[in-house]
């Protein structure tokens, strides 16, 4: 029996960084459901929040997983869904595109407090710098 253990930190925006998610009624009615709907699909999600643009997902690879297909899985649903059920007054889509990081076992309490923390952190960064932040701590 083949075991997998490779934790994953996914980043991805609205697009052009729209502020749908204006309301932290509709984050956690969203990213309830991102979790829901990766339940559905077995794919093991540990933590997901955002903010007003995007949104932070820590998830660990099944077997038979690729990063790619888990961000078009949760973000082709999750699209289609907010759509169906007209939870924003404009068309919502996704960028096309998202970032990825493998996530050190060691670190995984440290990046749960992150992504749970999302509100109080965009009190100080927006996006662009969040993920500029992101990339040289992954350097480190």
């Amino acid at each position: 029996m083949s075991y997998v253990r490779v934790w994953v930190h996914l980043v991805f925006a609205t697009k052009y960084r729209y502020p749908y998610f204006n309301s932290a009624e509709l984050r956690k009615q969203i990213f309830e459901h991102i979790k829901a709907n990766g339940r559905e699909k077995e794919i093991w999600i540990d933590a997901v929040n955002g903010y007003e643009d995007h949104v932070h997902i820590l998830f660990s690879l099944g077997r038979e997983q690729t990063i790619s297909k888990v961000a078009q899985l949760l973000k082709g649903e999750s699209s289609f869904w907010i759509n169906k059920n007209q939870l924003t007054k404009k068309k919502f889509l996704w960028q096309d595109d998202y970032w990825a990081a493998g996530v050190s076992e060691r670190n995984l309490e440290q990046l749960r407090n992150y992504i749970k923390n999302q509100e109080e952190h965009h009190q100080k960064k927006n996006l662009s710098e969040e993920v500029e932040n992101l990339f040289k701590n992954q350097e480190q």
